[in-house]
């Protein structure tokens, strides 16, 4: 359930956000709907740097080489799963936008 929930904010902030940037007539939106989306990838990777620094107990080269190697990884994955779901979400919201449009 709250992994339906995020794919749902991701895509709703990332349309509206698109649509903030279509408002202003600024229509390169597709690498923007990417990092909108994907941001919440960044967040998880700062929490990781907190959570290393302040509550693990970890010390040595080889303890923080695979923390870091692995929450990179999973970080990378998130910011890619939820990237596409922001980017599809804008690509369907602006072919429906501009479908409606008439051209005389």
């Amino acid at each position: 359930l709250v992994f339906l929930i995020l794919l749902t904010v991701t895509a709703f902030i990332t349309v509206a956000l698109t649509y903030f940037q279509l408002a202003v007539e600024d229509h390169h939106w597709w690498w923007r709907a990417v990092m909108v989306g994907g941001s919440a990838g960044i967040y998880v990777l700062g929490y990781c740097v907190y959570y290393f620094n302040y509550k693990a107990k970890m010390s040595g080269f080889m303890q923080t080489s695979f923390f870091f190697g692995y929450m990179g990884m999973v970080c990378y994955g998130i910011w890619l799963m939820l990237g596409t779901v922001g980017f599809f979400s804008s690509l369907h919201f602006v072919k429906y936008i501009y479908r409606s449009i008439k051209c005389d």
